[in-house]
């Protein structure tokens, strides 16, 4: 393939020339009146302009080709910040600095001021971003498609240590990396019924919204390669009701708009409720069908025999959010372009394949029947049809494998049945797909089940958010790692040398050094650079078990008082986090954690020996600044129940050490890092399972744990609520008598790490040894390799580099 490989900017003097241009045509501007955000508005044009070019060259390139295309399908993308990535990529780091300090601009606070993109909540978004980095980066043909949420996830903040959530409004400002492309617009139909006539459906809609396409190039390494993430945002068919204005109903006037925005407006909108149900599956179906019909779009204006599909389109489905383009598909290939049933879910088959990322039953969704019949009628039909044949293929099915029952449409069965290939995301996470959730779907499809273990891009998570590592790195084994990771077993050796050690040591410091500063600018927050920085990032959820940490932290408070000269590590525990609006428990814990670290932080016994801080409205640039700074890592998930996990990586492959259970990819990290370099605790995935059958209490492990009975007895009497004592009460009830989650069967293991990882925290050679093994051992976990596991056993496609 001819691919073109652009020239970079040819000195700082013509990037300067090109801001300062862009400043004054661009934004409009003179340099004296110019604000921080009209610099980073004007340096963004002039990265960009680097971009336009390539990304143009590569769409010639696969049209040229007629190269099949890859279209990634998620309802997150969590991109972050795209200013400093894109810098990075294009290797134009040393000539931007130059530049924007001759123009009196300080790059840090440039690269500060752009809002981070809130397109996503936790992993499931992040994975979809560092897929698009590296399918560009490896030469893939593809597309993103998602939404573009006015408002996105929540803003959070606290309230006397509640957490509140507020709109994000992170488009306030215009977003300068989109292009709108007002000629792409794809209606997008809801209610109504279905007539048949002479074997044709036709399907009589109620409503209607414009999915108006919105798209942000996504340049890989050196910009090779620039594939496109579109993102639909919702717009009204009839703008405005001039009638109902000139009547005086203002309101009614302008309801057409605010019914159709309402869909694009928010992420995961509250589903307590029927009508936030009803809200969720439109924005599912919103932007799955615009999706699909632009690919059908795109393939039919250059191919003529619709057979050719799987050929030329490989589409994956990230996770059950879009699974109703199973549907989507059938309908589009039976009513518009005349293919019977089988004929279109034969091609349907050949071109879809689904991400499964959870083994909870309850989180692959389910939908009434009753909403599905009344938003999409269409599409209810041929859900039956599919349905039927799978009955007819397997007569003696077992129930479970039914797409509806009990008055439910199950699209976690719906798109495993339609699907060409179906994958896990790690190998514990997988080979537990075949054995628990999809037991009596893998017996029936075989080989239908593959691996596919997560990875993250060293590009953004090690060579832009971590300078003082990253430059350690490519002295020492040049640059290559940045597109090879496995090169990253060259420092392995160097774990033995004192010297490496301690410039090893050195960048953690600089980073640690860096996040201190930032707490104390912009949270108030002070913390000491040498302390053990233990860090536990994630979205509130109890299975991923915040709940342990912060009672095993509050069992150390208590030792640390009753032993104070003992000599303890200083300690910062800090979280991160959001909980879902409607998730109770979660926000009781959060609760819990600052009520907590309000007791500890003021206690003066407490000074240089343990602090815990939690980090309000984390998102992708905490991430950035956190995962380098950190010394330990918590991945604390009940075994069995974490599909795999990308914090886990990042943070290893930045040197901090895992302490964790069996789960997820934790398993794989473990065999990559070895035994003796990671922090192992707590029950099995096959231990949790038979704990559970045999309904072991949770009483006798608390009685086995002084340490916890003793935090639990706080709980109870209102030591951190003094203000409410029952406040925690519930949540000390729950683990003496259910223990669902086993945070009380596995809290005397994990209280035991922490005190080993206290051990080997004092013995700094060693620490520092295993930190270097964590970083030079991590090349399997490159978002390339996982990106490259798809293109041979599931897409079939070779990548250009």
């Amino acid at each position: 393939m001819n691919v073109h490989i652009p020239a970079p900017a040819a000195s700082s003097g013509d990037l300067r020339a090109a801001i300062e241009s862009h400043l004054t045509y661009t934004v409009g501007k003179d340099t004296r009146a110019a604000t921080l955000s009209d610099w980073r508005f004007a340096l963004t044009a002039a990265i960009r302009d680097q971009v336009v070019t390539p990304w143009f060259q590569t769409t010639r390139e696969v049209y040229g080709n007629d190269s099949k295309r890859i279209y990634y399908l998620s309802m997150e993308f969590l991109i972050g910040r795209l200013l400093q990535d894109a810098v990075t990529n294009l290797g134009l780091e040393e000539l931007v600095a130059e530049a924007l300090i001759a123009l009196d601009q300080d790059p840090d606070a440039i690269y500060g001021d752009e809002p981070d993109a809130a397109l996503g909540n936790g992993g499931l978004g992040r994975l979809a971003a560092c897929f698009l980095d590296s399918m560009s980066t490896v030469g893939i043909p593809a597309y993103g498609y998602g939404i573009r949420y006015e408002h996105g996830l929540f803003r959070q903040h606290f309230n006397q240590g509640w957490q509140v959530e507020e709109a994000e409004d992170w488009l306030r400002q215009s977003h300068p990396w989109e292009f709108e492309r007002r000629e792409v617009q794809q209606q997008i139909r809801f209610g109504g019924h279905v007539t048949h006539d002479n074997g044709r459906a036709q399907w009589h809609h109620q409503d209607a919204v414009l999915a108006q396409a919105y798209d942000t190039p996504i340049p890989g390494w050196r910009a090779r390669w620039t594939n496109t993430l579109r993102l639909w945002s919702a717009k009204p068919v009839h703008v405005f009701d001039l009638a109902a204005f000139n009547q005086g109903d203002y309101l009614r006037a302008a309801e057409p708009a605010i019914l159709a925005e309402t869909i694009s407006r928010v992420l995961y909108p509250d589903d307590t409720t029927e009508r936030g149900k009803e809200l969720r599956l439109k924005q599912e179906y919103f932007f799955t069908a615009a999706s699909v019909q632009d690919i059908l779009r795109r393939f039919t204006q250059h191919h003529s025999i619709i057979g050719q599909l799987p050929d030329k389109v490989a589409i994956q489905l990230n996770d059950t959010h879009p699974a109703i383009a199973v549907a989507e598909m059938l309908r589009l290939l039976m009513d518009r372009h005349g293919l019977d049933f089988e004929a279109a879910f034969g091609l349907t088959s050949k071109t879809l394949n689904y991400t499964n990322h959870t083994l909870l039953p309850e989180a692959l969704e389910r939908w009434p029947y009753h909403l599905m019949k009344r938003v999409l009628p269409r599409h209810l039909e041929l859900i039956h049809l599919v349905d039927d044949l799978h009955a007819r293929q397997f007569p003696d099915r077992p129930d479970g494998t039914r797409i509806i029952d009990h008055g439910e449409v199950r699209m976690g069965n719906l798109a495993f049945i339609a699907a060409n290939k179906v994958n896990g995301v790690s190998a514990l996470h997988t080979d537990l797909m075949r054995a628990t959730v999809f037991s009596d779907l893998n017996a029936m499809y075989p080989k239908r089940i593959v691996n596919q273990t997560n990875g993250v891009t060293q590009r953004r998570w090690l060579s832009t958010c971590n300078a003082p590592l990253s430059r350690l790195i490519t002295q020492t084994i040049g640059d290559g790692w940045v597109t090879d990771l496995d090169q990253l077993a060259r420092l392995e050796p160097l774990a033995d040398d004192a010297d490496f050690r301690a410039r090893f040591m050195e960048a953690k410091r600089q980073n640690k050094e860096k996040l201190a500063g930032h707490l104390a600018a912009t949270q108030g927050i002070n913390i000491d650079p040498g302390a053990m920085l233990d860090v536990q990032i994630k979205r509130l959820h109890e299975y991923k078990r915040q709940l342990m940490n912060i009672l095993e932290t509050a069992a150390l408070w208590n030792a640390i008082r009753r032993d104070p000269d003992r000599d303890w590590p200083s300690r910062v525990k800090i979280f991160g986090g959001k909980a879902a609006p409607g998730y109770t428990r979660a926000k009781l814990i959060i609760k819990l954690i600052n009520d907590v670290a309000a007791v500890v932080n003021a206690d003066p016994l407490m000074r240089d020996r343990l602090r815990v801080v939690f980090l309000p409205n984390y998102n992708v640039s905490q991430a950035e600044q956190l995962i380098p700074a950190a010394d330990l890592s918590e991945q604390i998930s009940t075994a069995g129940m974490e599909a795999s996990g990308t914090g886990n990586m990042k943070f290893a492959l930045n040197g901090a050490l895992t302490i964790g259970t069996l789960d997820g990819a934790n398993v794989e990290i473990r065999e990559a890092v070895g035994p003796d370099n990671i922090f192992i605790f707590g029950l099995t995935a096959e231990e949790v399972a038979a704990a559970r059958a045999a309904g072991a209490s949770p009483a006798a492990a608390v009685a086995q744990s002084p340490a916890l009975a003793e935090v639990l007895s706080q709980l109870d009497t209102g030591i951190f609520s003094p203000d409410d004592p029952g406040r925690f009460g519930p949540i000390a009830h729950d683990l003496r008598t259910s223990d669902w989650f086993m945070v009380a069967a596995d809290f005397q293991s994990c209280y035991d790490a922490q005190r080993k990882a206290d051990g080997v925290w004092h013995d700094t050679d060693n620490w520092a040894r295993m930190a270097v093994l964590n970083t030079a051992r991590m090349g399997r976990f490159s978002s390339d390799r996982t990106i490259r596991g798809y293109a041979a056993d599931i897409w079939g496609i070779t990548p250009a580099f």
